[in-house]
């Protein structure tokens, strides 16, 4: 098989949990050298690593095919346009860019550079957004009027990475937990017509946004997405009823935590949730009322991984495309205006 040579830019929580052990698990990508400006923990997970003091020795090399930018948001622009100057394919993690400026601008790099660009939405692998989109997707509920997803978590203390609390490009929980709803969202439904958005502080220690609540308008149907940071007891994360009938899921995936814990991805069991966290059905189908648990299908973020090489030695679309990255980056900015402004824009 060929090896897609592989670096990354950072070795913080994103290079540890959500990158490296994927990498290093596909037989077609080579875990090879990591941005540790001055530490080496990522010799202590892969010994043999190669270790770069600086982004300009990295893209150097000229072994290195791919490149994952998992560093602060305010740093995407600047190190993907430098990746794809030299000569580098990139995996940028979310969200793209801070601006739809800078992210068409890197698109069209891309294009001159004949080099690809994914935006790293894991959450598309979830084990409970897979479900709902299934349901979905298979028409279970017939014609969508209205779907509520959220990103909900009980932190009254400030997140140690100050670059999430600091106001600026790129912090607050819009481009935080965000970028994670508005890509299930338009995945699964497309872009809407038009957007209202609430952002507000609600912890007194917070100089950033703390919570938003989106509603995208379609000609149809509505799509409420809502994260806060003071939500003790959570509603279910996802909420969506149809002309048939209803689908309630939680947000139980189940990878973020063991791979926190530095298990193993891989196995048969991978990516399992509970059979307590079940979503319910409420529906009809040939004249019959059903309402039942649904089997929750395995979360997978490996096929994220898969899907890239492939992309890569196939010259194929990636699995989340630059333009995903573009329409994500476009609701933020759209949102921001919103609630500056009290009112509803049209997209």
């Amino acid at each position: 098989m060929q090896q897609i040579r592989t670096a990354l830019l950072s070795f913080g929580m994103s290079g540890r949990v959500f990158h490296a052990p994927f990498i290093h698990l596909h037989p077609g990508l080579e875990l090879y050298g990591v941005w540790e400006r001055t530490k080496s923990a990522s010799l202590e997970f892969y010994p043999g690593i190669r270790i770069f003091r600086s982004l300009e020795e990295l893209l150097a090399d000229e072994s290195i095919e791919l490149v994952i930018v998992n560093t602060p948001t305010n740093t995407h622009f600047e190190y993907t346009k430098k990746v794809l100057e030299a000569g580098k394919h990139a995996v940028v993690e979310k969200a793209f860019t801070t601006s739809v400026a800078e992210a068409i601008e890197l698109q069209q790099l891309a294009a001159q550079q004949h080099k690809k660009i994914s935006v790293f939405q894991n959450r598309r692998w979830d084990s409970d957004f897979k479900t709902v989109k299934k349901i979905v997707e298979e028409g279970w509920l017939g014609d969508i009027t209205e779907a509520e997803f959220h990103f909900d978590r009980y932190k009254e203390e400030l997140s140690p990475k100050m670059h999430k609390e600091i106001p600026g490009p790129g912090a607050g929980v819009l481009n935080d937990l965000g970028p994670h709803l508005i890509d299930q969202a338009l995945f699964l439904f497309g872009m809407p017509d038009a957007m209202f958005a609430d952002i507000r502080i609600t912890r007194p220690v917070s100089q950033v946004d703390d919570y938003f609540e989106l509603l995208l308008y379609y000609k149809t149907m509505r799509v409420r997405l809502k994260a806060g940071y003071l939500v003790r007891e959570p509603l279910p994360s996802f909420i969506v009823h149809g002309h048939k009938g209803s689908f309630i899921k939680t947000r139980a995936d189940v990878q973020e935590a063991d791979l926190i814990e530095n298990k193993k991805p891989g196995g048969t069991d991978w990516g399992t949730e509970p059979v307590s966290e079940e979503g319910l059905l409420h529906t009809e189908k040939n004249g019959k009322i059903i309402r039942e648990r649904i089997h929750t299908l395995q979360g997978n973020y490996y096929a994220y991984y898969e899907a890239v090489y492939h992309a890569i030695i196939q010259n194929t679309e990636m699995p989340v495309t630059v333009q995903d990255g573009i329409n994500v980056v476009r609701i933020i900015e759209a949102a921001v205006q919103s609630s500056a402004a009290g009112k509803l824009i049209q997209l």
